[in-house]
């Protein structure tokens, strides 16, 4: 779990981590909010870590979310 406050919002959010994956040389994870106003959304964002933080960065465009939405995809819903 970890904590996250989305720009709208004051307070800080606790999310689940459904994974941390790759795209093009590039890491990003996948989150669900455990607020029950974004219950059942999955929000996915590019995502770097220091020794000291972590730090979740919003997908620019629409190419490059397709892109990672469709490895996480295959990685956490398809059948094997």
């Amino acid at each position: 779990m970890i904590f996250v406050t989305f720009e709208d919002e004051d307070k800080e959010v606790a999310c689940d981590v459904i994974g941390v994956f790759e795209v093009e040389k590039k890491d990003y994870i996948a989150i669900v909010p455990q607020d029950e106003e974004f219950a059942d959304e999955v929000l996915i964002y590019r995502y770097s870590e220091t020794d000291e933080s972590m730090e979740l960065t919003e997908i620019e465009t629409d190419e490059e979310f397709e892109k990672v939405e469709n490895v996480f995809e295959a990685l956490f819903f398809e059948a094997e």
